[in-house]
């Protein structure tokens, strides 16, 4: 096995030797810089034939043809470094993951130069490759020859520029030398540096005073300011400010970005240079395309230490041949620094996201179970990592070596085997734990609570039975729902019925519970007014089986609506009644879930009584935090409890209003629990929305009761952990329930030196309750690269996987640091990595051209995305239940799903083929795409948007929505007829693949064009300017070529 080792991150955001000086990162601990990654998707991708990668060369000046793959198909798929494993161009076709049969990683195979595509942005040349490492000043020995890449290839090989492409690869000098970034005239022509050139329009591009004081982060630390060479940044957000509509401030230049360059106007000056075609930056949806045309399809078997997997969006199948398969453990880079320096140095962040639970598809195989017997699983007896395809049988097979700590193990005598010639066990395939990556073990007493045995969890139904949910109609349409979903509980593959318990609550001021027992003829109630002491008045009834209480539990969700129809009371209480599901679940003894379904702030007076807090004038200010921070107390004890008893707790939201969404919203965040928002619910407009949502959160597969340690070989630790998790120590992730959708996102440290030979291993062990109440351990296990080459960190890097681990340290930071501060760090760190690339891993070129890693090239436009997200963007038009909304959902989001909402998938429909099953090929998200003849599908995994253009052929009107013309669309329509032609039909198949794919149901909204409903659509557009704020992704891209500049000069 080629092994590739993996190195923990040392603190991101700290002073750097070589890079300017710069205080910790943000968030409770200073020590580590919390932001670290870059969101883009890996992909490896077979080399390309040789031939095909020579770019052409074209006159610097020139205006990019018009480029129909923008970069080519040549160019590598973000994410991967062009071939991780070179492959000869002939074998490229045949070997599925573009390596050679055998080759481990340094095959001299033949490697296609990176291409140069030369583009001005704005005079700002654009390049990306996986540039190998060099050193930066070696003239150009010889031609790019092919060569893989290792140690110091030839250094005309390190970027990929974007432009034309000529037959002949260039020396870097040629294409690159272009004019600066001088005075542009499409950008407004300041002729100096000194203030960023002016981006028309630019806005600046964080919404919010420009910030004082030192560039990024906070006040740069003692001796930052001295750095040799690094000029300490004025004032400005990264650096100097934006200047630009919008953007007044000390230092600036004009009208357009003042910038960090101060002077230099001399070197950075050219010829006036003509507009940047938007299609010569890097385009997600290329890389995604190219992706899957390399990868898609494919298998993708798991038996090489850091091979870098294809990317989330490309449809492949995993087969597991002893490294976890990529659906259940993602990193942000597959090869990791051998030292703590290095990985200080390039501040790329060094984490796995852990999905667990993630859903294998149903042509892969499922988890295999293994039984150790009475004594449980083998395991170290040092680090009591669980046996696994890393540990190396020595002696006749008599002993084991751990491969995490070294520690030698006696096998015990039921376990010996023994070895072939090779020294591997004779029984290797026959046992999943050494053979595999994933695997699950049957836990013994020893691993339960109390050493007794586990019960099968429950479901506890709490309805809010007050004014408004009854008014609304909420209340029946619950009660009418559960009569047939409960059929549907979840059980284990194979098993008749479900094993899981079913209860039921209404409250509003006071609580009231129910017996359901079989025997009864009619439920009872039982009624607890004593909010204060929160206690079950029943054992016996409460918790059911279902099949078993079917005529009770019918005649109860019959007589609910009914019983309440006339309340008045419009107080809740909120607190009581999760502490009520606790007792209950203590009770009986299990484990289990609430689902929630709760309509106001709680005003009632009783333990956790909220008042309302929101207050737009914090916006843009430093205590605009506060907003986001859960009210400390109730809840927080709340949740302890909730996680000790396994108790998980779904919330569904029906507000009209602010609920204080940050506090309400703490429990399920760290039980494990999701929640749902529906405001201003109607049953018409939102009901089938919500019971969407609520069929998959019953009926998805779960375990409880979890809890999980990742461990990692010697050299590096996990330090950090993001998700919907609670911690009560260090090393300990413990979650009251986790599903097939919740994702952990864990951030490594060095501790020591990591080897290139041995590389680095991670294990993560999850050990939980099933639904039928078995306690099993889950185990996965993951092997990366390691090198002393800052050139194959680059190369391994996942774009998509790194914008996750940047989503979720900004939206944990914000709780902590002002909204400025977290945006200044984000592009901080996004700059010094791209510049720690330029500076070690590119050849040298000029100061004009931006040079990206291959496997980064798009992570700019995620980034920017990041940024104007509802929780970054600081906007008083957004609301503050909203914005704490979408930060706490995404804390537990998996890398598919942070990588759509960040780059929502445009799918023009007005030319679709009818007769294919293919869905349309996505666009760039931008207005820039969009056709007034044209009808678009925007989706982001939360939300859904069809958007019609003013001159959108009547005949396609006529035959998807029944109606004439576009002028005859009604305005508040909000779903698709049911018709019988071609084109309805392939407009709703495609609507239900997507709604069947995501993770929460969505609600289409139908947007015609210049309507007023198309604002909430355009803030999805995620490649313009945000309309609260924000810049374009052009802007964005000059601007953190500026940032890059800064740090080097």
């Amino acid at each position: 096995m080629s092994q590739q080792g993996y190195v923990a991150t040392p603190p991101y955001s700290q002073a750097q030797p070589g890079m300017g000086g710069y205080p910790a990162g943000f968030g409770s601990s200073p020590a580590q810089p919390l932001y670290g990654h870059y969101g883009g998707q890996p992909q490896s991708f077979p080399a390309p034939p040789t031939g095909l990668m020579k770019p052409v060369s074209s006159p610097s000046g020139m205006p990019p043809p018009e480029v129909s793959s923008q970069y080519g198909s040549n160019i590598q798929q973000n994410g991967a470094h062009p071939q991780r494993y070179p492959a000869p161009p002939a074998a490229a076709a045949a070997s599925p993951y573009g390596q050679p049969p055998n080759s481990p990683y340094h095959t001299i195979a033949p490697q296609a130069p990176a291409q140069q595509l030369t583009n001005q942005m704005g005079s700002m040349n654009l390049g990306y490759g996986p540039g190998p490492m060099q050193n930066p000043q070696a003239p150009p020995t010889s031609p790019p020859a092919q060569q893989p890449f290792q140690t110091a290839p030839p250094p005309t090989m390190g970027q990929t520029t974007l432009g034309p492409h000529s037959p002949q690869m260039a020396p870097p000098q040629s294409p690159l030398a272009g004019p600066s970034m001088g005075g542009h005239p499409s950008m407004g022509g300041h002729p100096s540096m000194g203030g960023h050139p002016p981006m028309g329009g630019m806005g600046r591009p964080f919404p919010g005073p420009p910030p004082p004081g030192s560039g990024g982060f906070q006040q740069p630390g003692p001796g930052a300011a001295g750095q040799p060479g690094y000029p300490q940044q004025p004032q400005g957000q990264f650096g100097g400010q934006m200047a630009g509509p919008g953007m007044a401030g000390p230092g600036m230049a004009g009208p357009g970005m003042a910038g960090p360059f101060q002077g230099g106007a001399a070197h950075m000056s050219g010829p006036p240079q003509k507009k940047l075609d938007p299609d010569s930056i890097p385009s997600t949806t290329q890389v995604t395309e190219d992706d899957q045309a390399k990868r898609g399809g494919q298998v993708y078997t798991t038996n090489l230490r850091g091979q870098v997997p294809p990317l989330v969006t490309t449809d492949f199948t995993v087969q597991d041949q002893g490294n976890a398969s990529p659906r259940f453990m993602r990193c942000t880079t597959y090869s990791f620094p051998c030292t703590a320096d290095l990985a200080k140095q390039c501040q790329v962040p060094l984490g796995a996201i852990i999905k667990p639970f993630a859903t294998v598809p149903k042509n892969e195989t499922p988890l295999y179970v293994v039984n150790h017997g009475e004594t449980g699983p083998i395991r170290c007896n040092r680090c009591k990592a669980y046996m696994c395809p890393y540990m190396q049988f020595i002696d006749g097979g008599r002993r084991y070596q751990c491969g995490f700590c070294n520690c030698v193990n006696e096998v015990p005598a039921f376990y010996f085997q023994h070895l072939d010639h090779m020294g591997r066990r004779v029984d290797l395939y026959e046992r999943p734990e050494l053979s595999l990556g994933s695997y699950e073990f049957e836990a013994t007493l020893d691993y339960c609570k109390n050493n007794k045995p586990a019960s099968p969890p429950a479901y506890i139904f709490m309805i809010d039975v007050s004014y408004a949910n009854i008014k609304s109609g909420l209340v029946r349409l619950v009660c009418e729902e559960l009569k047939t979903l409960l059929d549907n509980l979840p059980r284990e593959d194979g098993a008749e019925s479900s094993t899981v318990k079913v209860g039921f609550v209404t409250y509003n001021k006071i609580l009231h519970f129910y017996n359901v027992k079989s025997a009864l003829a009619q439920p009872q109630m039982m009624v607890v007014s004593d909010t204060a002491e929160m206690f079950v008045p029943l054992l016996d009834g409460f918790l059911v089986n279902f099949q078993e209480s079917r005529a009770v539990i019918n005649n109860l969700l019959d007589q609910i609506p009914d019983m309440f129809a006339d309340t008045n009371e419009s107080e809740t209480v909120f607190a009581p009644v999760i502490q009520a599901g606790v007792e209950a679940l203590k009770t009986a003894e299990c484990s289990g879930k609430l689902f929630i379904f709760h309509s106001s702030i709680p005003t009632a007076e009783a333990p956790g009584k909220l008042k309302n807090r929101d207050d737009k004038k914090l916006i843009n200010t430093e205590k605009e935090k506060t907003l986001f921070q859960p009210q400390k107390g109730v809840y927080e004890q709340l949740s302890k409890d909730c996680v000790s008893q396994g108790c998980s707790v779904d919330l569904f939201l029906f507000p009209s209003q602010y609920v204080d969404l940050a506090t309400m919203g703490d429990v399920p965040t760290h039980t494990g629990g999701s929640i749902f928002k529906y405001s201003n619910f109607q049953v018409e407009m939102d009901g089938e929305h919500f019971l969407s949502d609520l069929r998959k959160d019953v009926e998805k597969a779960i375990g409880f009761d979890a809890i999980m340690r990742v461990r990692t070989s010697t050299g590096f630790r996990a330090t950090n952990f993001f998700g919907a998790i609670h911690m009560n120590n260090t090393t300990d992730v413990e979650m009251a329930a986790v599903d097939c959708d919740k994702a952990v996102t864990v951030e490594f440290k060095h501790d020591d030196k990591l080897s290139e030979e041995t590389g680095a291993l991670m294990q993560c062990a999850l050990l939980y309750t099933t639904v039928s109440g078995q306690r099993r351990l889950r185990i996965h296990n993951l092997s990366l690269n390691c090198s002393a080459q800052l050139s194959e960190l680059y190369k391994s890097c996942e774009t998509d996987a790194l914008i996750n681990f940047f989503a979720k340290s900004a939206y944990r930071a914000m709780l902590n640091q002002p909204l400025k501060t977290v945006r200044e760090i984000l592009v901080n760190q996004t700059a010094h990595m791209l510049a720690c690339y330029r500076k070690n891993c590119s050849s040298p070129s000029a100061a004009s051209q931006l040079i990206l890693p291959d496997a980064m090239k798009v992570f700019p436009v995620y980034l920017n995305s990041l940024m104007k997200t509802g929780p970054l963007v600081g906007s008083a038009e957004l609301s503050t239940d909203d914005r704490a909304h979408q930060r706490l959902i995404a804390m537990a989001m998996g890398v598919e799903d942070t990588q759509l909402l960040l780059y929502p998938r445009l799918i023009p429909l007005h030319n679709m083929d009818v007769a294919s099953d293919v869905v349309p090929a996505p666009v760039r998200c931008s207005e820039e795409r969009l056709t007034d003849a044209g009808m678009f599908l925007l989706e982001n995994g939360r939300s859904l948007f069809l958007w019609l253009g003013q001159a959108c052929p009547p005949e396609l009107v006529q035959r998807v929505f029944n109606v004439p013309s576009f002028a005859h669309l009604p305005a508040d329509l909000s779903s698709l007829p049911v018709l019988d032609n071609p084109q309805s039909k392939k407009l709703r198949s495609i609507i239900d693949s997507l709604l069947d794919q995501r993770p929460s149901a969505m609600k289409l909204l139908i947007v015609k064009q210049k309507d007023r409903s198309e604002m909430l659509f355009r803030q999805h557009l995620v490649e313009d300017k945000g309309p609260h704020g924000g810049a374009s992704y052009m802007d964005f891209l000059c601007y953190v070529h500026c940032e890059i500049r800064q740090v080097l000069t």
